[in-house]
């Protein structure tokens, strides 16, 4: 059934696509540049389509070579996890989890200790990154958790929290606050679909626009920043309810004026179609449903 297969062709032309580059392909198979061009050709012969376009930087995939890759790709994944089941139980399995730096430090990590707990021998790396990672490229990831606006339909996803945005301060910044004295953190950050959270829209939102007349604005430009600034005394920063809880729960923060907030996207795991399925992944989706869930 499989034996008109070209697997060492597909393999070659998988690590081509993957990197983007017949030289670290070649370096990742230990092979030539010279032995990934002739495999890459042969392929193209066979399949009477062009896969890659060659330029002056390197190559880049065709229309055609694109969806080869994600079909190749996902097929060797699949293979690869198939037999990652046979090895014995006491090897520990690595998960790779990639979210923001921001929500790894406020609710991801200090969490992982319950899924442990229940699945000792799974190791989870946690890759933190502000850029979104292209799951259907990057193998290396297990699986995403993004704050989105709506779903990619390329990729199996999973609700997790919905969003709300308010101001926080420590508490003793809070008791005494001196409204004509005002110091606000300011995060420059891309928040995803048409929610505009920003100090213009809270102070709208509480009547209070002459604030951004003579506030004092301390900038960031990472989550986890913002809040230490903010338990640390330095202002009221305006942030998720999500990255806040455990702050809010150990006294660290309190809310100013909590009946005005402002909508915001949700949070949702993702993944490549069909890893979901696999052993390790769903644990881990199922525990962090139930994680969210209790924060919920």
């Amino acid at each position: 059934m499989f034996s008109t297969l070209a697997l060492n062709a597909l393999r070659t032309f998988e690590s081509a696509a993957r990197l983007g580059s017949f030289k670290a392909a070649a370096e990742e198979l230990s092979v030539t540049p010279a032995a990934i061009s002739h495999q890459v050709k042969a392929l193209e012969a066979r399949l009477g389509a062009m896969l890659f376009k060659r330029t002056g930087q390197g190559v880049a995939l065709t229309e055609e070579g694109e969806l080869l890759y994600r079909q190749t790709h996902r097929a060797l994944l699949d293979i690869r996890r198939s037999l990652e089941a046979f090895y014995p139980d006491t090897v520990p399995q690595t998960l790779t989890i990639s979210t923001t730096p921001g929500l790894a430090a406020a609710w991801l990590i200090p969490r992982l200790g319950g899924f442990y707990r229940s699945f000792p021998h799974v190791n989870v790396r946690v890759d933190t990154r502000n850029e979104l990672v292209d799951l259907l490229r990057d193998s290396s990831i297990d699986l995403a958790i993004r704050s989105v606006s709506r779903d990619d339909p390329k990729l199996f996803c999973q609700a997790l929290m919905n969003e709300q945005f308010s101001a926080y301060g420590a508490p003793g910044l809070v008791a005494s606050l001196n409204v004509n004295q005002i110091e606000l953190i300011n995060l420059h950050w891309k928040i995803p679909g048409a929610f505009s959270i920003n100090w213009e829209s809270w102070c709208a939102a509480a009547e209070c626009q002459t604030w951004l007349e003579t506030a004092q604005m301390r900038e960031f430009d990472d989550e986890h920043f913002a809040l230490s600034a903010a338990i640390a005394g330095h202002g009221l920063v305006l942030a998720s309810n999500v990255l806040v809880a455990d702050s809010l729960r150990d006294g660290e923060l309190v809310a100013y004026r909590p009946e005005v907030s402002l909508p915001g996207p949700r949070y949702v795991a993702v993944c490549v179609p069909g890893r979901e399925r696999q052993v390790h992944v769903s644990a881990f989706l199922m525990w962090l449903a139930g994680a969210a869930l209790q924060d919920g």
